[in-house]
């Protein structure tokens, strides 16, 4: 597969930037919840189009099935984040945000855990394949 597009990769760096003032003003210790709203407001501060809490319907059986998961955030209809408070990133949540992309025909995915003393510990890049 191609590497992911110059304009995708920057999304991603406003993103990840976003995420740090809202983590470096409000700190580790709050709801997911709280987290988001924050992220939405910087992220729509600087320009990008954001939808959260996004229905994704998947294809079992041959039947489309409504509403079987939830994006925390989808930005730009290119880039999916999946928001977390937790002690630390374990395997499934990566699990759960390649399933998002394949469901989603997306190819970037950024898990941020707010919950970390430094920031640069709490970002992991996903990519599809």
């Amino acid at each position: 597969m191609t590497a992911i597009p110059e304009e995708i990769e920057k999304v991603a760096t406003t993103i990840v930037d976003a995420a740090f003032k809202v983590h470096s003003t409000v700190g580790p210790g709050l709801l997911e919840s709280a987290y988001e709203t924050c992220l939405i407001y910087e992220l729509k501060k600087r320009g990008l189009s954001v939808e959260s809490q996004v229905a994704l319907p998947i294809k079992y059986d041959g039947k489309i099935i409504s509403n079987s998961y939830r994006i925390d955030l989808l930005v730009d209809n290119c880039l999916i984040i999946e928001i977390k408070a937790v002690d630390e990133i374990i395997p499934v949540y990566i699990s759960q945000v390649l399933t998002y992309l394949k469901f989603s025909d997306q190819r970037l995915g950024l898990i941020i855990n707010f919950n970390t003393r430094l920031f640069k510990d709490g970002v992991k890049r996903v990519i599809r394949k």
